[in-house]
């Protein structure tokens, strides 16, 4: 490995160091699962983007948590499958397909079905493209030899065995329903696809004529137009003002119909004027108390939100247009005695925008009830599904414990055809695998299942489930993680665990990783309207893929939204630079060490035992973390051993050595910077793939690629407690000189006197062994180390752990300034002793901690009270007391 510095650009750039690497991971097909027995596997599924455009942050975040869980499970020896897919997204899909087409001045009706799904095709091949593209920038270690997509012919093949059994077992059934109607797309949409916006809109207050000519009943609605549907007026049973009308009936207005009067304890007595008309074909309430009472369902609109033949004169019109014309008509006949301003909660259609429908409609249900028992008797046993953080388990109970049944046709061309043919002639319906044989005969169902029907079978119809012999399936489900949003609980998650459970008996993912939102710095989502949003890849061509996915991973805790800022990205690359330029050095002072020459053997300094130890520390405290999925965590204590420890520290005080004549010192140096940068490498390698890649096939190495390298792990030999013990006093040292210089403006290139007085022997013997270090970092003109020694009156103090550093700077120092800056030191230690002691003097600490953190509250104890008092006594010394 000589000349390692021609090899290394002077420069971090990390376009030049990520181009073309993804291509060379994947020539040499790194990322794909073995199926090696003698291995553990580990899967995780992706969740499937939508094949509709571009890759936002949020999925940048996501797949960056799953690769970092990959590649580290990779290293420590699993079979890792990271299996990657794209979802067809039905509704959203189709919109853009068919906004494309109107750009072209034609329809999806003018191209036919058939047609209209070719287009789809061609669309979805383009994006997915896109896709892999950002994928691969992003250097997320898939499989694709395994890629599938929602649309594949495997997982039409798992769809259709899912629905037949359904409905064989009674749980798919088909019925009229009031459900979400989007009557631009005219399509039903599940509850959790509406929207819901606060609007300004009216009360209207109606009085309905009683048929006896006994006098009125008033009602109110806010949606007049619905009117035309209705076929009674319900009152509270107990209501002492309606009680004698229950059984009666009232003329509805304008249409002339007799409706009656019917008594239902949903109403309720003190909201309006407690009786409420009932329209069961336009509102979802209504349709519950409509099947209490044997109502008839009058449905007075068209699929697109026109008003059909049931409304009589106002046929044709649109229900807005038709709202404003009835509205003139019931005042004209004196029935609307009263309009209301009425602020109120409107759902509109995620997809599209319009107002939703609440409308009657012959659509395909899951029977949930029984599925969603199963799935929440699961979370009481051990082979649960583990939420991190578990707040969102309770979150997840919530919705199984109130949940409706799943409305899952839609009226869309694209996404799977719902397996039911009807007979021409009888209007029989058939259900299976296949068509009926006489197929000329029958007639399939126009419509689509919902997208999150096939994507609830992700984990499993991913791997070849239903087939008999289906090995990925045997070998890599259930999966061992799940990554992904808490806003896709409801659709996607509880969809995976209850279908999991039906079909293969088992939980689909050991663990539901959840992720937060990702925000603009305000903390504001991130929407078009408010013109916020970031795309990553431009974050990737200006900072590198490396500092995207650092700052990504790092920036929250689970289950917290992350607030995104290019200033924080900036200071990431600033980090990789950081990292870059120390590998170069110690690259450059390697003078081309093989791997096999590597040796730890030698006498070691103090510094190279500390970094050892601290390695040690390092490795055990990442992978703990990371084993908890407290990136954040992991993060921050990577940083503080990079920057400071390693770059800051080790490599300064590895200059000696280097620069010096001892060749036994400096192959021992050497092989310290080598081991330790290797596997520094190897723990940040999850986080930052290009970079680690690129200095480790620099560094003296075994193995083709870091990526399946094995991860680091604890060698208690290379610790020393000692060591880092007499290193933290150096560090202390140094420090406090640094800082003494700088208050009063003495440059480190200006050489002072310095004296060291230690609290015993043992600190004498540490300082006197490591004098090197300290006249190499202070600079001292004379460096005395004792025990007992005059400080003289013109003199800087400093208190360490063990020891006081006394800088005579006659001439440079004003007595009064220093009483006040020791004055404030001593203030310090005051309140460090208060917080300790009082934590030591709370009993529920001192009987919850354990023994370790309580030892250490103490030598903290004792350590700030030596301070304190040295500190004390050298203010009564300078003030002549």
């Amino acid at each position: 490995m000589e000349n390692n510095e021609l090899t290394m650009p002077t420069k971090y750039d990390p376009q030049a160091i990520e181009k073309g690497r993804y291509d060379w991971w994947l020539n040499g097909k790194f990322f794909e699962a073995k199926d090696d027995e003698s291995k553990q596997p580990y899967t995780i599924v992706i969740p499937p983007p939508n094949v509709t455009g571009k890759l936002h942050l949020g999925h940048a975040w996501d797949t960056t948590l799953q690769d970092i869980l990959t590649r580290m499970k990779r290293m420590q020896g699993y079979d890792v499958l990271w299996l990657p897919g794209m979802d067809h997204a039905g509704i959203a899909t189709q919109a853009k397909v068919e906004e494309k087409l109107r750009n072209e001045g034609i329809s999806r009706y003018d191209l036919g079905r058939e047609k209209f799904v070719e287009e789809t095709w061609k669309w979805k091949e383009e994006y997915a493209q896109h896709i892999r593209q950002q994928w691969s920038k992003l250097g997320l270690g898939l499989d694709y030899s395994r890629e599938r997509f929602t649309l594949d012919e495997g997982l039409s093949k798992a769809v259709r065995e899912v629905f037949v059994s359904l409905y064989k077992k009674g749980l798919i059934y088909r019925g009229e329903y009031i459900i979400n109607w989007d009557p631009s797309t005219k399509t039903a949409l599940s509850d959790i696809e509406v929207i819901y916006k606060d609007v300004q809109g009216a009360f209207y207050h109606m009085k309905y004529p009683l048929a006896d000519g006994s006098g009125f009943i008033e009602v109110a609605t806010t949606r007049p137009e619905t009117m035309l549907g209705d076929t009674a007026v319900a009152v509270h049973p107990e209501d002492e003002r309606y009680k004698h009308l229950i059984g009666k009936t009232v003329i509805l207005p304008i249409v002339g119909r007799e409706i009656p009067i019917v008594g239902d304890d949903y109403v309720d007595m003190e909201f309006g004027s407690g009786a409420v008309k009932i329209t069961p074909a336009h509102d979802p309430n209504d349709f519950e108390i409509g099947n209490r009472h044997n109502l008839e369902r009058v449905l007075v609109m068209n699929e697109d939100g026109s008003m059909n033949a049931n409304a009589g004169k106002y046929k044709g019109l649109d229900r807005f247009e038709c709202r404003k014309q009835i509205v003139k008509d019931l005042q004209d006949a004196d029935v609307l005695f009263k309009i209301e301003e009425h602020m109120h909660s409107v759902g509109h259609s995620e997809r599209s925008g319009a107002v939703v429908e609440p409308y009657l409609s012959t659509q395909w249900f899951v029977k949930m009830q029984p599925l969603a028992d199963e799935a929440i008797a699961l979370q009481s046993k051990e082979e649960k599904v583990n939420f991190v953080p578990d707040r969102f388990e309770k979150t997840y109970l919530h919705w199984m414990e109130n949940i409706r049944d799943w409305c899952i046709s839609r009226q869309l061309w694209w996404g799977h055809r719902i397996p039911a043919w009807y007979h021409n002639e009888t209007g029989e319906v058939h259900v299976d695998h296949e068509p009926p044989a006489d197929i000329e005969n029958w007639t399939q169902d126009n419509d689509v299942l919902d997208t999150w029907f096939s994507s609830a079978l992700w984990p499993f119809s991913t791997m070849g489930w239903p087939e008999e012999d289906a090995p990925d399936f045997k070998r890599y489900y259930p999966t061992a993680c799940l990554v992904t949003g808490y806003d896709i609980i409801f659709f996607w998650v509880s969809r995976m665990i209850f279908q999991g459970l039906e079909f293969t008996g088992e939980r689909p993912f050991n663990d539901v990783l959840i992720h937060g939102l990702v925000r603009d710095a305000q903390g504001r989502k991130m929407s078009k309207s408010l013109g916020n949003g970031v795309d990553p890849m431009d974050v990737i061509d200006q900072y590198g893929a490396d500092s995207l996915r650092y700052f990504l991973s790092t920036g929250s805790s689970p289950g917290q939204d992350l607030r995104f800022s290019m200033e924080k990205v900036e200071a990431t690359w600033n980090f990789a630079n950081k990292i870059w330029n120390a590998s170069r050095f110690a690259l450059m002072n390697m003078n081309g060490l093989k791997f096999e020459e590597i040796d730890l053997t030698g006498e070691k300094s103090v510094a190279d035992k500390w970094i050892l130890t601290r390695l040690n520390e390092t490795i055990e405290t990442v992978t703990r973390l990371s084993d908890r999925y407290e990136f954040g965590e992991v993060g921050r204590v990577l940083y503080n051993f990079i920057w400071d420890d390693f770059c800051d520290w080790y490599i300064e005080m590895a200059k000696l050595p280097l620069y010096g004549e001892d060749e036994a010192a400096k192959l021992t140096t050497r092989s310290v910077l080598a081991y330790v940068l290797d596997n520094t490498m190897r723990l940040l390698h999850p986080f930052m793939p290009f970079i680690t890649e690129e200095i480790w096939q620099n560094l003296p190495h075994e193995g083709e690629s870091i990526t399946t390298a094995k991860w680091p792990e604890v060698n208690a030999e290379l610790s020393d407690n000692q060591a880092a013990t007499e290193m933290k006093l150096l560090v202390e040292i140094i420090r406090s000189v640094r800082n003494s210089r700088a208050e009063v403006n003495t440059p480190l290139s200006k050489k002072i006197k310095m004296i060291v007085k230690g609290k015993d022997e043992a600190v004498i013997a540490t300082l006197e062994k490591n004098r090197g270090y300290i006249e190499r970092f202070c600079n001292p003109e004379e460096l005395i180390i004792a025990s007992d020694v005059e400080t003289p009156d013109k003199a800087m103090t400093a208190v360490v752990t063990g020891a006081e550093i006394i800088l005579p700077l006659e001439g440079l120092i004003n007595i009064d300034e220093e009483v006040a800056r020791l004055k404030k030191e001593y203030d310090r230690l005051d309140k460090e002793v208060e917080r300790v002691q009082k934590k030591l003097s709370n009993e529920g600490f001192v009987k919850k901690a354990p023994e370790k953190v309580i030892e250490e509250e103490k030598a903290k104890e004792k350590d700030y009270l030596e301070k304190r008092a040295a500190v004390e006594a050298r203010i009564k010394e300078l003030k002549g007391e």
